[in-house]
């Protein structure tokens, strides 16, 4: 990850973030570059919201059970 300025991130940047954190816990100056990004970005915070309807639901259907 290349960052120009601090804190700066790119929206692929973002997006491998959003997904790394899926499977870890991110680092302090990755969480604070996410949230900038996040807050001046138009797609990304549809994306996150889009891995986190995934989430939810891979949540419920390891829940599932079939009462046949």
């Amino acid at each position: 990850m290349k960052l120009t300025y601090p804190l700066q991130l790119s929206c692929q940047d973002a997006a491998a973030l959003l997904l790394a954190r899926e499977d870890r816990s991110l680092s302090l100056v990755d969480r604070a570059a996410l949230r900038v990004h996040l807050a001046i970005c138009a797609a990304c915070p549809r994306f996150e919201r889009q891995v986190l309807t995934m989430r939810n639901a891979m949540k419920q259907w390891r829940g599932y059970v079939d009462e046949d």
